[in-house]
Protein backbone atom coordinates (compact mmCIF):
# COMPACT_ATOMS: atom_id res chain seq x y z
CA UNK A 1 0.00 0.00 0.00
CA UNK A 2 1.24 3.56 -1.14
CA UNK A 3 0.72 6.14 1.68
CA UNK A 4 -0.65 9.25 1.03
CA UNK A 5 0.42 12.76 1.61
CA UNK A 6 -1.37 14.02 3.91
CA UNK A 7 -2.01 17.75 3.42
CA UNK A 8 -1.69 19.53 7.17
CA UNK A 9 1.52 16.82 7.62
CA UNK A 10 3.08 18.82 4.95
CA UNK A 11 3.19 22.33 7.41
CA UNK A 12 6.66 22.63 8.91
CA UNK A 13 6.07 22.42 12.55
CA UNK A 14 9.11 23.56 13.71
CA UNK A 15 8.37 26.97 12.30
CA UNK A 16 4.65 27.15 13.77
CA UNK A 17 4.46 29.74 16.52
CA UNK A 18 0.94 30.41 19.03
CA UNK A 19 -2.39 31.73 16.74
CA UNK A 20 -4.61 31.17 14.68
CA UNK A 21 -4.04 29.66 11.14
CA UNK A 22 -6.06 28.47 8.34
CA UNK A 23 -5.10 24.47 8.32
CA UNK A 24 -7.56 23.65 5.21
CA UNK A 25 -9.88 25.00 2.67
CA UNK A 26 -12.83 21.72 1.53
CA UNK A 27 -15.33 23.99 0.03
CA UNK A 28 -17.16 25.91 1.81
CA UNK A 29 -16.24 24.18 5.18
CA UNK A 30 -12.42 26.66 6.44
CA UNK A 31 -10.50 24.50 9.28
CA UNK A 32 -8.72 26.33 11.68
CA UNK A 33 -5.80 25.58 14.13
CA UNK A 34 -5.83 27.24 17.15
CA UNK A 35 -2.35 27.04 18.23
CA UNK A 36 -1.62 27.51 22.00
CA UNK A 37 1.56 25.48 22.56
CA UNK A 38 4.08 25.50 19.86
CA UNK A 39 4.76 21.99 18.65
CA UNK A 40 7.71 19.94 19.39
CA UNK A 41 8.62 22.02 22.40
CA UNK A 42 8.47 19.79 25.15
CA UNK A 43 5.63 21.72 26.45
CA UNK A 44 2.14 20.74 26.49
CA UNK A 45 -1.34 21.56 27.65
CA UNK A 46 -2.74 19.48 30.48
CA UNK A 47 -5.61 16.83 30.39
CA UNK A 48 -7.82 18.86 32.32
CA UNK A 49 -7.16 21.82 31.04
CA UNK A 50 -7.77 20.77 27.88
CA UNK A 51 -10.90 19.24 28.51
CA UNK A 52 -12.47 22.32 30.44
CA UNK A 53 -11.41 23.84 27.28
CA UNK A 54 -12.77 22.35 24.83
CA UNK A 55 -16.55 22.43 26.74
CA UNK A 56 -16.06 26.10 27.20
CA UNK A 57 -14.75 26.50 23.56
CA UNK A 58 -17.58 24.04 22.15
CA UNK A 59 -20.52 25.38 24.25
CA UNK A 60 -19.77 29.11 23.79
CA UNK A 61 -19.26 29.34 19.97
CA UNK A 62 -22.34 26.20 19.50
CA UNK A 63 -24.68 28.96 21.92
CA UNK A 64 -24.43 31.97 19.64
CA UNK A 65 -26.13 33.83 16.75
CA UNK A 66 -23.83 31.82 14.44
CA UNK A 67 -23.98 28.24 15.95
CA UNK A 68 -25.50 27.09 12.65
CA UNK A 69 -22.16 27.64 11.24
CA UNK A 70 -20.04 25.97 13.61
CA UNK A 71 -19.34 22.68 12.67
CA UNK A 72 -16.34 21.81 14.97
CA UNK A 73 -14.40 23.12 18.01
CA UNK A 74 -12.20 20.25 19.73
CA UNK A 75 -8.63 19.57 20.75
CA UNK A 76 -5.49 18.40 18.75
CA UNK A 77 -4.06 14.99 19.57
CA UNK A 78 -0.63 16.13 19.77
CA UNK A 79 -2.18 19.15 23.20
CA UNK A 80 -0.84 21.61 21.40
CA UNK A 81 -4.16 23.25 20.73
CA UNK A 82 -7.40 22.72 19.08
CA UNK A 83 -9.69 22.92 15.89
CA UNK A 84 -12.11 24.69 14.88
CA UNK A 85 -14.24 24.11 11.72
CA UNK A 86 -16.51 26.24 10.21
CA UNK A 87 -18.95 26.51 6.85
CA UNK A 88 -19.57 29.43 4.92
CA UNK A 89 -18.40 31.85 8.08
CA UNK A 90 -15.99 35.01 6.40
CA UNK A 91 -12.41 34.72 7.91
CA UNK A 92 -12.73 38.00 9.67
CA UNK A 93 -16.56 36.48 11.39
CA UNK A 94 -14.27 33.61 12.17
CA UNK A 95 -11.43 35.43 14.20
CA UNK A 96 -13.52 37.75 16.00
CA UNK A 97 -15.96 34.64 17.34
CA UNK A 98 -12.64 33.02 18.09
CA UNK A 99 -11.65 36.37 20.18
CA UNK A 100 -14.77 36.60 21.73
CA UNK A 101 -14.85 33.13 23.07
CA UNK A 102 -11.68 33.57 24.48
CA UNK A 103 -12.77 36.76 26.49
CA UNK A 104 -15.23 34.58 27.63
CA UNK A 105 -13.24 31.47 28.42
CA UNK A 106 -10.88 34.09 30.30
CA UNK A 107 -13.33 35.42 32.81
CA UNK A 108 -15.57 32.45 32.91
CA UNK A 109 -16.41 31.61 36.62
CA UNK A 110 -18.58 28.61 37.04
CA UNK A 111 -19.32 25.34 36.67
CA UNK A 112 -17.45 23.84 33.65
CA UNK A 113 -20.78 22.95 31.42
Amino acid sequence: MELKQIASFQVDHRKLTEGMYTSRVDGDVVTYDIRMVRPNCGTYLGYGAIHSFEHLFATYVRSGPQSDKVIYAGPMGCRTGFYFLVRDMAPEAAIALVRETMDFIAGYEGPIP
